[in-house]
């Protein structure tokens, strides 16, 4: 991880860590969820939010006055409210994806939950996907939540990684080896 990349993940963490015990002594979660959804769904669909957060060149009292107005038309839970209050003070709202990262992280662990992140050669059923999610979570002990991904590159198989542990039995990743194997005698 680059030093930069550290640096943010390592801010968004004690955010993240502050806003999830806040929200959890309130006993609101589901809105700490509810804000975080519509809050991503709001980074990924505007530009111009990208751009406040991001962007130098928009002094502190713009940002502060700006993401306020924002917090206040979403609706979003108060704790987020304030987050993103001091945030701004502070000039750290460019840790914001990584924050929703973060917090997201802490209620599926809350939940017992994990993802995992699936990529296929070709899109699984709902039966495959229900039965994958039934394996995993025999594994690793959690209720696992698939994220699934298509890349016909593989040629068949799947790559799963869940957490920190990567499972790889794509045909591409069995002709790579085989590739090297042969490099290695000939």
């Amino acid at each position: 991880m680059s030093e930069p990349a550290s640096i943010s993940a390592g801010i968004a963490a004690r955010y993240a860590t502050a806003i999830f015990e806040i929200a959890q002594e309130n006993n609101d979660l589901e809105g700490l969820e509810k804000s975080l959804n519509d809050l991503g769904a709001a980074l990924a669909e505007s530009a111009d939010l990208r751009t406040l957060i991001h962007s130098p060149l928009i002094s502190r009292a713009d940002q502060e006055a700006a993401i306020a107005a924002i917090a206040e038309r979403m609706g979003l839970a108060p704790v987020m409210k304030n987050a993103l209050a001091l945030m701004a003070e502070k000039r750290r709202l460019f840790v914001l994806p990584q924050l929703i990262s973060a917090l997201r992280a802490k209620l599926a662990d809350e939940r017992n939950e994990i993802t995992a992140e699936v990529v296929s050669a070709k899109a699984l059923t709902k039966a495959q996907t229900e039965k994958l999610a039934k394996v995993l979570s025999a594994r690793v002990g959690k209720t696992v939540n698939v994220d699934a991904a298509v890349d016909e590159n593989l040629i068949g198989g799947l790559v799963v990684k869940v957490g920190s542990k990567m499972i790889d039995t794509s045909i591409r990743s069995r002709l790579n080896s085989l590739q090297n194997a042969m490099k290695e005698v000939g």
